[in-house]
């Protein structure tokens, strides 16, 4: 792979992480207002932290996909 294709996919991996990240704290956001607003939908809720953390997986596998292992 060349230098040039390598840093397109590191672009497209940034891009992917960063609309993870924005989507986890949004997820976040929700949750912590349903538990404020006293709207507890039981199931609701643990389906959306299930999915925020699915989300977390999947940020740090691109994490880790961008940050290559350096063996020190």
């Amino acid at each position: 792979m060349n230098v040039s294709n390598r840093m397109d996919h590191l672009e497209v991996l940034k891009v992917k992480l960063e609309m993870l990240k924005r989507e986890h704290r949004d997820l976040d956001a929700a949750i912590e207002a349903m538990q404020e607003t006293g709207h507890l939908d039981a199931l609701r809720l643990q389906r959306m932290k299930k999915q925020k953390l699915a989300l977390k997986d999947r940020i740090a596998l691109l994490e880790d996909q961008i940050t290559p292992d350096i063996i020190a």
